[in-house]
């Protein structure tokens, strides 16, 4: 039988890498990943076999990780953040049924969302929503219901994939539904490539985050109507009632 680790790596260097993704990644034989991700790991893992697939093959490469295990190999399916936020896990484990000799075990890794806070305080102290503004896979239509209920419930946001080439509106159309019901002087945050080259960690008001630029490596932050500026960092209280 062989054996498909799906490994969370975080943001992508090592301190932000579980004790469980590295020893996942020592035993692999064989590395599968989008080609980025398999960049950003080679330094520790020197030697490894690698097999690369370009953006938009999730299903060919979670079948290529899962063919490669049903041939005996231990194999590592690599996913940046949490391989179980909007990575490789559930897409692998629909899949498994297909492939009754592989032994599949899915690795927990820090995702966008808590690295991202982390380095803006802490914006999701309390109840929180992960939306993604991808419509990919998701009709525009549901993204925009769910950004309307997290609004409605005061629920702090975490946004990933806030815009890319083709979708250069979908964060600003998402600030116009929040501002149907925040206020424009809402705390915000914008955390851009966390624990790579190039980090950018900036708070911003929600009117100020409808014209900012954003990429497809920012994870936006919106604030409830609790959360607050302190010191230069994005706090949203535990409770509602003051400490």
């Amino acid at each position: 039988m062989g054996k498909l680790f799906v490994v969370g790596i975080g943001p992508g260097k090592e301190n932000y890498m579980t004790g469980e993704a590295k020893s996942a990644l020592d035993a692999a034989e064989l590395l599968v990943g989008y080609t980025a991700y398999l960049k950003l790991i080679a330094p520790l893992c020197p030697g490894k076999e690698t097999l690369s697939t370009p953006m938009r093959q999730e299903l060919a490469r979670c079948r290529a990780a899962l063919e490669a295990a049903r041939d005996g190999k231990t194999v590592a399916l690599v996913c940046s953040g949490d391989a179980g936020v909007y990575g490789m896990a559930s897409p692998v484990l629909e899949l498994l049924p297909e492939y009754p000799e592989v032994e599949a075990a899915i690795v927990p890794g820090v995702s966008a969302a808590l690295a991202g806070a982390a380095a803006l305080g802490a914006p999701l102290g309390h109840d929180f929503c992960v939306i993604s503004l991808s419509d990919l896979l998701t009709p525009w239509e549901i993204i925009e219901k769910r950004l309307r209920c997290a609004a409605e419930g005061d629920f702090a946001l975490a946004i990933y994939n806030p815009s890319s080439k083709r979708r250069s509106e979908h964060l600003r159309r998402a600030c116009d539904i929040l501002l149907e019901t925040r206020r424009a002087e809402t705390v915000c945050g914008i955390a851009r490539n966390v624990g790579r080259e190039g980090r950018e960690a900036r708070l911003l008001t929600l009117a100020e985050l409808r014209e900012a630029e954003t990429d497809m490596f920012t994870t936006v932050f919106v604030g409830s109507s609790a959360t607050r500026e302190i010191g230069g960092r994005m706090v949203t209280p535990r409770g509602y009632r003051a400490p």
